[in-house]
């Protein structure tokens, strides 16, 4: 059953000023409450770090690419940006990497759907954008990606590119038949980078960043917190066992309060 959430429909004013990204999740949950739906499939970039009410995560499906795409008419890529350059971007954790890595460009506020963002750049109001490569790729508009913004020079949102399906607690039925679905490597990684998130209290007003991989039993994590208005970003690493994504996201997190990520958080 399509359902149009708040976060869909405001689209004049920053996602961060109505609410963050809870918008898109309340109204779908209240449809399960009420017995009109037994599941709601999230981005789960999207989903809150702790779940309301009686809710939980039945399912992960396998990542799609992670990362954010450069997008423009007539830039070849990020580094042949003019000086003063227009980059649209609604992400606070875009914005602070775009002013890290040039702080000359002009960073405007950029809302509505994929469609509605490309009518704006390819109409002149910016000179480029920056979407999620997911998203372009599900939507057959992978031919707009002028060159990928991956790691590690360019870190993702915290699970970003992962699809999560969100059901009530206590219905057994539901999670047994999600639970077919779930991607297991795709989890561990968004366990972690979730876990760093939840211990810096990150949401949609904190520039965070977060890039988890695994290979054999050996999990990565890259974490990073940054400033919308400076540029200023810290950085942490490290890697630890397949089997405790939490306690690597922790770590991780801890790094980046040494570093002086309360302090960015705080300003």
């Amino acid at each position: 059953m399509p359902m149009s959430t708040r976060g869909d429909r405001i689209l004049d004013r920053p996602l961060a000023e109505i609410g963050g990204k809870g918008l898109f999740l309340k109204e779908l949950e209240v449809a399960m409450l009420e017995g009109e739906a037994d599941a709601a499939v999230h981005s789960l970039k999207d989903v809150p770090m702790e779940l309301d009410g009686p809710f939980q995560l039945g399912a992960i499906l396998e990542r799609a690419d992670p990362f954010d795409a450069f997008v423009s008419v007539k830039i070849s890529d990020f580094d042949a940006l003019p000086h003063g350059a227009k980059v649209g971007t609604s992400s606070l954790r875009r914005q602070a990497q775009l002013r890290a890595r040039r702080s000359d460009l002009q960073i405007l506020d950029l809302r509505g759907n994929v469609n509605t963002r490309l009518s704006k750049l390819e109409n002149g109001e910016y000179d480029a954008i920056i979407l999620a490569c997911a998203g372009l790729d599900r939507l057959g508009l992978s031919r707009y990606i002028r060159h990928r913004l991956d790691a590690p020079s360019w870190l993702p949102a915290v699970a970003q590119g992962a699809i999560a399906i969100e059901c009530r607690e206590g219905d057994d039925e539901t999670a047994k038949i999600l639970q077919v679905l779930n991607h297991k490597k795709t989890q561990l990684c968004v366990e972690a980078e979730r876990s760093m998130n939840r211990m810096l209290h990150g949401s949609c007003h904190v520039p965070v960043a977060a890039y988890a991989t695994l290979e054999g039993n050996i999990l990565s994590l890259e974490g990073l917190v940054g400033s919308a208005k400076t540029g200023h970003c810290v950085r942490a690493h490290a890697v630890g066992h397949a089997h405790d994504p939490e306690g690597l996201g922790r770590l991780v997190a801890t790094e980046l309060r040494l570093h002086g990520a309360d302090e960015l958080m705080k300003s």
